[in-house]
């Protein structure tokens, strides 16, 4: 596992698109929350909505440009032919899709936790309301940056499966994104929340909510527990399809 770890983490950081990601991942995450934080009204004496919450948008993009980052990582050697080279050197494939997995994590761990750190300070400045000393805060900030890391274990798992990166990234941002359009578009409030538990980001970002927890159709801890049974769901397909299949 050693020498995987190390295969893994030299050839991310020799990728030069790797670091332009992270950055586009952090900046694009910084800049949507503080406009999203901008366009609110949230006087420091009451706020009718979660400031957390909307010091936090920007992660809904910044999740987009992880994802990509991840389906690269498996996609990238499979459309370079390096995957051979990947295989002949350390032949135990699970071995190559935990390190991959590892390494991934590792990095987005980082660039999460700048990009949460970011947009909650630009959230303090921009909504008095907001107080970053607040267990609930703290909750949806550690929250966000492991829903991040879980995005991109799902991006991976799906990478792995697919191979092709246009339809690795196609696939995962449908599921990303395809269960909040379905839920505005029903008009049964049942087939909504149904819609919200079950969908790998709604129920992902319910860890971000800090306000009217009762009414949330599905508890912060919960769903993050549903994204991480999609990321399971993903890496195990995408394990079980790398064993079966020649490079």
């Amino acid at each position: 596992m050693r020498q995987a770890l190390h295969a893994e983490s030299t050839k991310l950081r020799t990728v030069r698109g790797t670091g332009w990601l992270l950055l586009a991942a952090v900046a694009l995450t910084i800049a949507l929350s503080v406009a999203a934080a901008a366009a609110a009204s949230c006087p420091s004496g009451g706020c009718s909505q979660d400031p957390t919450k909307i010091s936090l948008t920007g992660v809904q993009l910044g999740q987009a440009v992880i994802a990509i980052l991840a389906v690269l990582v498996v996609s990238g050697e499979y459309s370079t032919g390096m995957i051979h080279t990947t295989l002949a050197a350390i032949p135990r494939r699970p071995t190559v899709l935990a390190a991959k997995a590892l390494t991934v994590s590792g990095v987005v761990l980082g660039a999460g936790i700048v990009a949460v750190l970011g947009s909650l300070l630009a959230g303090r400045l921009l909504l008095p309301a907001l107080s970053l000393g607040d267990g609930p805060t703290l909750r949806a900030a550690v929250g966000s940056v492991l829903y991040l890391i879980l995005i991109a274990l799902l991006s991976l798992g799906v990478a792995t499966a697919v191979r092709d990166p246009a339809t690795a990234i196609g696939v995962v941002l449908a599921l990303l994104y395809l269960f909040p359009i379905l839920a505005e578009m029903v008009t049964d409030p049942s087939w909504k929340r149904h819609l919200a538990q079950i969908g790998p980001m709604d129920a992902g970002l319910a860890i971000q909510k800090t306000t009217n927890l009762p009414g949330m159709p599905i508890s912060p801890w919960a769903g993050l527990g549903v994204l991480t049974a999609w990321a399971t769901a993903a890496l195990l397909a995408g394990a079980l399809l790398l064993h079966q299949r020649d490079a």
